[in-house]
């Protein structure tokens, strides 16, 4: 690289979809520090601010607001020597965002408490909504009139059990660019935790659906990590497809994805057993990372050929990683990026696949 850069050859070094445009926002907001002019008044870049651009695309990527970026950069400056002022901004910056979580999860509750209301509790909905200035907790009326007005809407629901077939219309985004499959399996996963926010993590390699239709037909053996999944799986369906379940941790103690990850390091056998798993078959990851992480392994070295993975491990480093890792191995995936997963949703995902297979063989919406 030669010693000075333009802001155009800046951008093309950092590649990530870069701007000049951005490159001079981030200078105005303090992320860059002023460049060096040319004697035509150009902007000149050095190596040293290539590295520092692509830290500021990878953290940006990461979900890292510009504020919470610039922060951390200069106390890296400053503690080069001390991680532990480092790590000690970076709670901060969690804690913060956690405090914005939620305070819009309260407001998100309280718009689902209104949108998700069914057919049968519509006759309530239209004062509902004329006193929406209501929920906004912080007017006059306060907390103790919100209380009463919610009173008098839930009076309604004891009445009929709830449509969840009805409020999932109202709360869910437009699915319409999803085939009729996916977008079941998206709302069973919704159903599942409660939390319509978990659609944008959801991700579907392109070939997942079919592959697992495939795969369910020819009988293909399913494989989950822990027996608390292998409880969740839908056995009668699995049963009458004719596919085989089992599990991989096949240890009844372990119960917890502590556990789970503790004994696939301490064990050598069970990565001995992973390795022996069928050809074509299904894997359902919803506890341990380190499964997932040797999956992945497994696949690169061309001693696992799976038809479908879908890894959903739970974890607040390690379960990132392997899921990236995932998406990235060439195989037919469903995992849920971030630190959303659980045993529960890797089940459902697997059940919801189950079924669209027996009661819609015919069906080739997926296809792509």
């Amino acid at each position: 690289m030669k010693q000075y850069l333009t802001i155009k050859e800046l951008t093309e070094a950092v590649k990530g979809q870069i701007t000049p445009r951005m490159v001079r926002h981030y200078h105005a907001l303090g992320l860059l520090s002023p460049a060096a002019r040319s004697t035509s008044n150009y902007r000149l870049y050095t190596r040293s601010d290539v590295q520092k651009l692509q830290k500021i695309v990878a953290l940006k990527q990461q979900g890292f607001q510009l504020s919470h970026i610039r922060k951390l950069l200069e106390e890296n400056d400053k503690n080069t020597s001390s991680p532990n002022k480092v790590m000690a901004t970076l709670q901060q910056q969690y804690l913060s965002v956690i405090q914005q979580i939620v305070r819009l999860k309260q407001t998100a509750a309280a718009l689902e408490g209104l949108l998700g209301r069914d057919i049968s509790c519509q006759a309530v909905q239209a004062d509902a909504l004329a006193q929406m200035r209501l929920l906004q907790l912080e007017t006059d009326g306060g907390v103790g009139d919100l209380e009463q007005l919610w009173d008098s809407w839930d009076a309604a629901a004891h009445a009929h059990p709830e449509g969840f077939t009805e409020s999932l219309q109202q709360l869910l985004p437009d699915l319409s660019d999803r085939s009729e499959i996916e977008a079941d399996l998206l709302s069973k996963l919704v159903l599942a935790c409660g939390d319509c926010s978990l659609l944008p993590f959801v991700k579907l390699s392109d070939t997942a659906i079919r592959s697992a239709r495939e795969s369910l037909n020819r009988k293909c053996q399913i494989v989950a990590d822990v027996q608390p999944v292998f409880t969740a799986l839908d056995r009668t369906r699995l049963a009458h497809l004719g596919t085989t379940v089992a599990t991989l941790i096949d240890d009844p103690h372990v119960n917890d994805p502590a556990e789970a990850e503790q004994e696939f390091w301490q064990e050598k056998s069970w990565f001995d057993k992973l390795l022996k798993i069928e050809k074509e078959c299904i894997l359902v990851i919803g506890y341990a990372p380190s499964v997932l992480m040797a999956v992945c392994e497994a696949i690169e070295n061309r001693q696992l050929e799976p038809a479908l993975v879908i890894g959903m491990p739970i974890g607040f480093s390690h379960g990132m990683v392997a899921k990236r890792r995932l998406a990235r191995s060439g195989v037919p995936y469903i995992t849920i990026t971030g630190n959303f997963g659980g045993g529960l949703l890797a089940a459902v995902a697997l059940n919801a696949l189950v079924e669209s297979t027996i009661d819609k063989p015919h069906c080739h919406c997926y296809l792509k």
